[in-house]
């Protein structure tokens, strides 16, 4: 019968390699950008790592938008992610109606945090975050009193 033949096994310790780090580099200034468009809205929105307050052109969320559902908009994509208490938000937004800006601001807050932390996307897609809401005003046609209301027809 043959002989077994040992060898002997050398073990090289490797460091695990550190994790990878998801979380980007600000791109200016120490903070991460995201623009958001609803309607005629547009929301240019910064986050940075923080305490969780969000201010929309420099006043509190609470106090510009007095609207409970509006207000559950803006924060819908920091509650989705679970970082409702780690980053500041700051808006600029204009144009449109309440409804509008409160829509723009949750898709450029939730591009703003795609950009922060990549593995956020998933959950941010699964929520419909970052699809764009077309939808706008149909424009009012000539001879009616609206864009599909048309005035009465009287035969005699």
């Amino acid at each position: 019968m043959s002989e077994e033949q040992t060898t002997p096994v050398t073990e090289e310790v490797q460091a695990a390699p550190a994790p990878i780090e998801s979380v980007s580099k600000p791109q200016k200034f120490g903070y991460w950008w995201g623009t958001g468009r609803r309607k005629a809205a547009v929301a240019r929105v910064r986050i940075r790592p923080g305490s969780g307050k969000i201010q929309i052109n420099k006043r509190n969320v609470d106090v510009y938008f007095t609207e409970l559902q509006d207000q559950k908009d803006v924060t819908a994509p920091l509650e989705a992610t679970k970082t409702d208490e780690k980053i500041d938000v700051f808006v600029n937004v204009k144009g449109g109606g309440i409804t509008g800006q409160a829509g723009a601001i949750k898709m450029g807050l939730a591009r703003a945090l795609k950009d922060y932390d990549s593995a956020l996307e998933p959950v941010l897609r699964e929520y419909n975050f970052l699809s764009r809401d077309s939808r706008k005003v149909e424009r009012k046609k000539y001879g009616q009193p609206g864009a599909r209301k048309r005035f009465q027809f009287s035969k005699r």
